[in-house]
């Protein structure tokens, strides 16, 4: 079975999006050589950045996740972001999902993260 990871971020002031994005291009570079990584996609929407990841299993996702370039910011990210979320699950395949499917398991089986400053309208987990 492969490990899938799904991330949702909302930077809720444009003054965060930049160190936002920066860090995010620095934990791709991270990604790109992180062990048991088998796969992996981004979209970026205005003041929104998904992530989805295939890994070989979740300590895998969990060394990435907790090292490095990905670390870093963490601590940060309740500051910088109204919203955010993720949902991890199992399947068959390396292949990824499309983004509806990713959107509709986050709907029916995301978990929040705990902001600073959490949105106050409608939060699409």
């Amino acid at each position: 079975m492969v490990f899938l990871s799904a991330t949702r971020a909302r930077v809720r002031r444009p003054l965060y999006q930049l160190p936002f994005l920066l860090h995010t291009i620095l934990s791709t570079f991270q990604l790109n050589r992180a062990s048991g990584k088998l796969s992996a996609k981004f979209r970026w929407r205005p003041n929104e950045f998904w992530t989805l990841s295939a890994w070989q299993d979740k300590a895998s996702m969990l060394t990435y996740r907790n090292t490095g370039a990905h670390r870093r910011p963490m601590p940060k990210l309740t500051l910088w972001c109204d919203e955010a979320s993720f949902v991890h699950w199992h399947q068959e395949s390396a292949e990824l999902p499309n983004w509806q499917a990713v959107e509709q398991r986050m709907m029916e089986q995301g978990r929040l993260v705990k902001l600073e400053h959490p949105s106050q309208g409608r939060y699409m987990i």
